[in-house]
């Protein structure tokens, strides 16, 4: 059975739920009906990731939400609030934005796969929470759309998850008429790996994250960290690039004994740190 517990002992002011089961952690989004981006569930988010980043015994975050939404994106009304401010809420709005683009770097930057496992709607930020995720399995219901050119706000910042994760054209299809589209379209698209039906969602997730789980954790962390870098570069560039990770990957210890299990017919013992 999962356990069910906050990291450094608080409870998030309940806007995140966080269950270890094994060497997986659960994080799931808790602000119903929305599970908007709020300053508040950003920074809740932030925390748990950098408390998950320094432990040894995490090999997987899934991150999931709870209620019919996934994630509605930022928090209109806590944004339109501000607008009285003296500023017309200018330094407001670079906080939530720069925090909401430092929380989708976090995801990249963690040592530990993420898989988003999402039931509902992903809308703007929402849709670049999903898109920022490593993996994506989502029910068959499940939607997504990144809508801000509807309400003359163009969803600049979901646009470099997006566009990163989406074919090109697909993401200026999503971008440029801010229409919602299916599961099915989404997993071709490549916002997501795969649809499932709701009944087997976290099953099949939680399938996945035990096979990555049962992998070396110090390759996992290398490969990660490799693959984000090298989308940066040039061909060229890459495979110079990851000739250099591959070597170092050879010195560590986990290889030595990946290789050396397969040749001696045996399972591996990881005890490489990430």
């Amino acid at each position: 059975m999962a356990e069910v517990v906050s990291l450094r002992g608080q409870a998030s002011d309940g806007l995140m739920r966080r269950e270890v089961s094994g060497n997986v952690v659960r994080l799931t989004l808790n602000h119903p009906p929305a599970n908007a981006l709020s300053i508040a569930l950003m920074e809740a988010l932030i925390a748990e990731l950098d408390a998950v980043a320094q432990s040894d015994e995490i090999r997987v975050v899934v991150l999931a939400a709870s209620g019919v939404l996934f994630c509605a994106g930022h928090d209109l009304k806590e944004l339109t609030a501000h607008r009285t401010d003296e500023d017309g809420g200018r330094a407001f709005f670079e906080k939530a934005f720069r925090l909401c683009a430092d929380l989708m770097l976090r995801i990249n930057r963690l040592p530990q796969p993420v898989i988003a496992e999402i039931d509902g709607l992903a809308t703007a930020a929402g849709c670049q929470l999903v898109a920022s995720c490593d993996l994506g399995i989502c029910t068959d219901s499940s939607t997504f759309c990144t809508p801000g050119v509807n309400i003359g706000l163009f969803c600049s910042t979901p646009m470099v998850a997006v566009s990163r994760a989406a074919h090109r054209k697909q993401a200026m299809e999503m971008l440029l008429t801010g229409e919602t589209i299916d599961a099915s379209t989404a997993k071709d698209f490549g916002l997501v790996n795969r649809i499932v039906p709701k009944q087997y969602l976290q099953q099949v997730v939680d399938k996945y994250a035990a096979v990555i789980a049962s992998k070396s954790p110090q390759a996992l962390a290398i490969g990660k960290q490799a693959f984000y870098r090298q989308l940066e570069m040039e061909t060229v560039e890459a495979y110079d690039f990851a000739a250099g990770v591959m070597v170092d990957n050879m010195l560590k210890a986990d290889a030595k004994e990946g290789i050396g299990a397969v040749l001696g017919k045996r399972l591996p013992e990881w005890r490489g740190k990430k």
